[in-house]
């Protein structure tokens, strides 16, 4: 039993409701964390690697919900996961404001992670399935999705925040909370909706026989890892070495605009990039460019480097998580693409979980978090060299996912 496929029309609707998913479970749940942690550190009196903790805590809830996604694809769909993630996320950024205690905050940040993986990973198996008679705008919407959707979020985010903690002090971080979970709400209902045009037809989500072929895409798996570990410490931290630096707010708050307009406008860089590429060379490619962004505040730590920096990473970092999705896309068939993305969101989410904590106590050993910076350039170099090392997959193909009409 089929499916009628979606229009043109509606399947651009459809990409625009996945897409604030993204700007909900990435650009909320995960990065805006780093413009309120200056705040937060003023008024609990952490040091770096207590600052790190929290986004740790996400992370570790991260591999929860990836662990838990890639257990539960094989009998549940992507779109049900997708919108049951999408609204828990949205409800627990919200919670996160509502109070102080660093147990509350823990377990609200717990939470967003848990759910955050659950909506982000099955939000590339459904965009795959959009334009699949159409490889160039296939590759489009998995860059929209990633860019744009994360891009967004963070230029409300970096729009806001800064200006308002300046304005009212440190101690209104808890209202950024509550600001992000209702922007959150505003967004859920068309990502729902978004969600359920994806469904499959009846059946179609009962487990795949086909083997995920995981010793083919070790480098795949590698390189994502050195992404996970390495681009968080940037977002983490970066508010943080600006503040360090005596950077205004207002510099700030232009930084976090400026990272997340060229995130917004990364698609349109890298969709030839994803459509030319079955291999590793795209996420090899990204990752020297967020190794770049990383540094480049640390070795010229003034304003237009600053700015620099923001423009490079911004047109890279979200462009990973999807060079993995046109990895997958192009190189196995549609029965597993949930299952494949789900793996890699698991092995992205462990190594994800070391990074914050781990950069804060490397940056409070050496009296400054800027080492930590270049550390994580290092990582994210070393994981360029082995997504290179990626090839086609031999005797795949890719496939479409039917949408609901």
């Amino acid at each position: 039993m089929s499916a009628a496929p979606l229009s043109n029309s509606r399947q651009w609707l459809v990409l625009l409701g996945l897409t604030l998913g993204v700007t909900v479970t990435n650009g909320f749940a995960r990065f805006a964390y780093g413009l309120l942690l200056p705040a937060m550190q003023v008024e609990m009196g952490w040091g770096y690697a207590q600052a790190g903790w929290l986004n740790t805590a996400n992370a570790f809830g991260y591999i929860l919900g990836a662990v838990g996604t890639m257990l539960a694809i094989r009998r549940v769909s992507p779109s049900r996961l997708f919108v049951v993630g999408l609204g828990c996320t949205a409800l627990a950024l919200l919670a996160t404001g509502l109070d102080a205690a660093l147990w509350w905050q823990t377990l609200w940040r717990v939470l967003a992670g848990v759910f955050g993986a659950m909506s982000f990973s099955t939000a590339g198996a459904l965009t795959a399935g959009l334009f699949a008679d159409d490889p160039r705008r296939n590759a489009l919407a998995i860059a929209i999705l990633f860019g744009t959707g994360g891009g967004l979020g963070i230029v409300l985010a970096g729009a806001v925040l800064p200006p308002m903690l300046a304005l009212y002090g440190p101690g209104w971080w808890p209202m950024g909370w509550v600001l992000i979970g209702l922007c959150s709400c505003v967004f859920v209902p068309l990502g729902i909706w978004a969600g359920w045009q994806m469904r499959p037809p009846p059946q179609a989500h009962r487990p795949a026989r086909t083997a995920l072929p995981k010793r083919q895409m070790l480098a795949m798996f590698g390189g994502y890892a050195g992404f996970g570990l390495g681009y968080i410490v940037y977002l983490t931290f970066l508010s943080a070495w600006m503040t360090a630096q005596a950077t205004s707010a207002g510099f700030i708050a232009l930084v976090w605009v400026v990272l997340g307009l060229c995130i917004s406008l990364s698609p349109l860089i890298w969709r030839p990039v994803f459509a030319r590429f079955a291999n590793g060379v795209p996420l090899c490619l990204i990752l020297l460019g967020i190794a770049l962004g990383s540094a480049l505040p640390v070795v010229l730590p003034s304003g237009p480097a600053l700015l620099i920096s923001a423009v490079v990473f911004g047109l890279c970092v979200f462009m990973a998580p999807g060079a993995v999705t046109n990895f997958v896309r192009q190189n196995l068939p549609a029965a597993i693409w949930g299952q494949a993305i789900s793996t890699f969101t698991v092995v992205f989410a462990v190594a994800q979980t070391l990074g914050p904590y781990g950069a804060g106590l490397v940056g409070d050993w050496a009296g400054s978090i800027g080492t930590s910076l270049l550390a994580a350039a290092g990582v994210l170099v070393l994981g360029a060299l082995v997504a290179l090392l990626q090839r086609p997959l031999a005797g795949q193909g890719g496939g479409g996912i039917v949408a609901k009409s």
